[in-house]
C-alpha cells in the first residue's frame, strides 16, 4: 500500500521540484569594443581595423578577440549554469562577426538567434541582439533611426527594437549606443538627452498600445544613472519606491552610488552600461514575472568582473583589459564590463 502511494505521488513530487528548480531569466548587455572583421568595406570607415591599417588587425588577433568574447559570455552563463535569454551587444561591425560569436563551441549549445541591422554610423559599428528561441518567442524587430533634432544630418547607431513573449507575457526590448562625450560631457550632453527622450517616447507608445508590455531598455548610454539624459529624459527612476505606472527603474543606480562601475577613466569609475526596466517588470504589477536579485546580492543589477578581464599592472592596473591601447595590441576583452539582470515568477 505504501509503495503504491509513493509511486502515485512521485510524478507530482517531480513536477513540484522541477517548478522550484526553474532558473530565472537572465538578460545582459555588453559593449564588446570595436569588434571588426578583417575585410575592408569601402562603404564605411573601417581602415583602422584591417591588416594594412595602423592596428595591423589580422586573423590571429580576430580569433583571439573571438575567444575572449566567448569566455566572457560563457562565464556569465556559468554563474548559475544558465545561458542568458537575451543578450544586447554594441560596437560590432556586421552580422558575420555576430554569427562567429554564436557559433563558438561554448555558446553553440544555447542555439542563439540574431537580430541585427546595418546602421548609418560612419565606422559601421552596430548594436544587435542574441536571443534564445526556447525562452523568447520573437514576433518582430525594427531599427529605429536615432534622431537629434538640432543635428538633422547626425549619423549614429540605430535604436534596435524587438518584441515577443516570455512565458506568455509580452516583452519589448531596446538596445542602443548613445552618442559619445567627444568634445566634453557638457558640450555633448544634448545629443544623449535627445536619444533618452526618443527611447522614452518609444516606450510610451508601446505602453499605450498594451500597458501590460514589459519593456527592457539597455545599452552603453555614455552617461551615468544619475545624469539628466537617463534619470530625466529617459525617466529611469533611481529607487524602486519612487516608481509609478509607466516609469522606468534603473537597477544600477545604487551600484554607481556605492562606487561601482563598468569602465574607468581618469582614476574614476563610470557606469555607462545600463539595463532599465518598466515598473510592471520591476514590481510585478502585471503578469507574474518580476525583477529579482542575484543570490546573496543587495542589488538588482549585476556587473560581471573577473580577474582575467583586468589589467594586471601599470598605469591602468585594475581597469578592464582592452583589445588595444592606442595601436598597441593588448589581447584583451573590452574597455567595458558587461551587466546583467534577473527576472522570474
Amino acid at each position: 500500500m505504501k509503495k503504491r502511494l509513493f509511486l502515485t505521488l512521485l510524478p507530482a513530487f517531480v513536477m513540484v521540484v522541477a517548478c522550484f528548480a526553474q532558473k530565472p531569466c537572465k538578460v545582459m548587455f555588453y559593449n564588446i569594443e570595436n569588434f571588426f572583421d578583417t575585410i575592408r568595406d569601402p562603404q564605411i570607415y573601417d581602415q583602422e581595423f584591417t591588416p594594412e591599417g595602423p592596428k595591423a588587425w589580422n586573423s590571429a588577433k580576430y580569433y583571439k578577440k573571438l575567444a575572449n568574447i566567448e569566455r566572457v559570455l560563457f562565464g556569465i552563463a556559468a554563474v548559475d549554469k544558465n545561458y542568458p535569454a537575451v543578450i544586447g551587444v554594441s560596437e560590432v561591425e556586421n552580422r558575420n562577426v555576430l554569427e562567429d560569436i554564436v557559433a563558438t563551441p561554448k555558446l553553440a549549445p544555447a542555439n542563439y538567434r540574431i537580430v541585427h541591422y546595418d546602421s548609418p554610423e560612419a565606422r559601421g559599428v552596430d548594436v544587435a541582439f542574441f536571443y534564445r528561441p526556447d525562452i523568447f518567442k520573437l514576433e518582430g524587430s525594427f531599427p529605429v533611426k536615432t534622431v537629434v533634432p538640432t543635428l538633422p544630418n547626425f549619423r549614429t547607431r540605430d535604436i534596435l527594437t524587438m518584441w515577443g513573449k516570455i512565458e506568455g507575457e509580452p516583452f519589448f526590448f531596446m538596445v542602443a549606443h548613445w552618442p559619445s562625450r567627444l568634445g566634453g560631457k557638457e558640450a555633448s550632453a544634448f545629443k544623449r538627452m535627445a536619444v533618452g527622450r526618443q527611447m522614452r517616447s518609444i516606450a510610451d507608445s508601446v505602453l499605450r498600445l498594451n500597458p501590460a508590455t514589459k519593456i527592457v531598455a539597455m545599452g552603453d548610454f555614455n552617461d551615468d544613472p544619475r545624469d539628466e539624459s537617463i534619470a530625466e529624459c529617459l525617466g529611469a527612476r533611481l529607487k524602486m519606491k519612487e516608481l509609478k505606472k509607466g516609469d522606468f527603474y534603473n537597477p544600477f543606480a545604487e551600484m554607481h552610488k556605492a562606487g561601482l562601475g563598468t569602465l574607468a577613466y581618469g582614476d574614476a569609475w563610470n557606469l555607462f552600461d545600463n539595463i532599465v526596466v518598466t515598473e510592471n517588470l520591476a514590481t510585478g504589477s502585471s503578469g507574474s514575472l518580476r525583477l529579482q536579485k542575484a543570490t546573496g546580492s543587495k542589488y538588482y543589477g549585476n556587473i560581471f568582473k573577473q580577474h582575467y578581464m583586468l589589467q594586471k599592472e601599470g598605469q591602468y592596473k585594475g581597469y578592464p583589459l582592452r583589445t588595444y591601447v592606442g595601436n598597441n595590441f593588448q589581447g584583451g576583452f573590452s574597455d567595458h564590463f558587461p551587466v546583467y539582470i534577473y527576472f522570474a515568477k
